[in-house]
């Protein structure tokens, strides 16, 4: 069975902010357990609505429940991270741990990639953190490419690694 992709409503917004804290840090409890997620960066994930404002968030359901989550940064949007003129900023792709390998990732990443391309954007520009070896294939398999001109070096907090996709 194929999840619901849809954009995400007002009525979301706590599902998916919970959502992303809880895949977050997952992922890096498991994968990369040196690294600790602030209470600020679990705010700033739990801010769905403010995020609405500026960006399109998309989720993804399986029966009403909200499984995954991702957003996208229109070309030349408030806040948003790409480094390439005309490219649409990806970001806060999360997948509920119980759906994982069913597919969530790739549809949500369907319908952002397919929206950038109707606001005739040229790129989608993402970021990685370093060592999330595991993401940076999941977009590598689908054509990313790292991009060290676009990386943001944030440290002590964080070293975001660059990726981009050509439209």
């Amino acid at each position: 069975m194929s999840p619901l992709v849809r954009l995400a409503q007002p009525p979301d917004d706590d599902a998916v902010g919970e959502l992303l804290v809880r895949a977050f840090v997952e992922q890096y409890a498991v994968k990369l357990p040196e690294v600790a997620v602030s209470d600020a960066r679990k705010a700033d994930l739990r801010a769905v609505a403010a995020k609405r404002a500026l960006a399109t968030v998309w989720v993804a359901e399986f029966g009403g429940r909200v499984v995954g989550t991702v957003a996208s940064w229109a070309p030349g949007a408030s806040g948003s991270e790409a480094w390439l003129p005309n490219a649409v900023d990806l970001r806060h792709l999360a997948v509920d741990a119980s759906v994982r390998g069913q597919g969530v990732s790739g549809r949500l990443l369907d319908a952002a990639e397919a929206h950038a391309r109707t606001l005739g954007a040229s790129h989608v520009c993402l970021h990685v953190r370093r060592g999330a070896l595991g993401v940076q294939r999941l977009y590598a398999a689908r054509g990313y490419v790292r991009t060290p001109a676009g990386d943001l070096d944030k440290r002590p907090e964080v070293f975001l690694e660059a990726m981009v996709l050509a439209l």
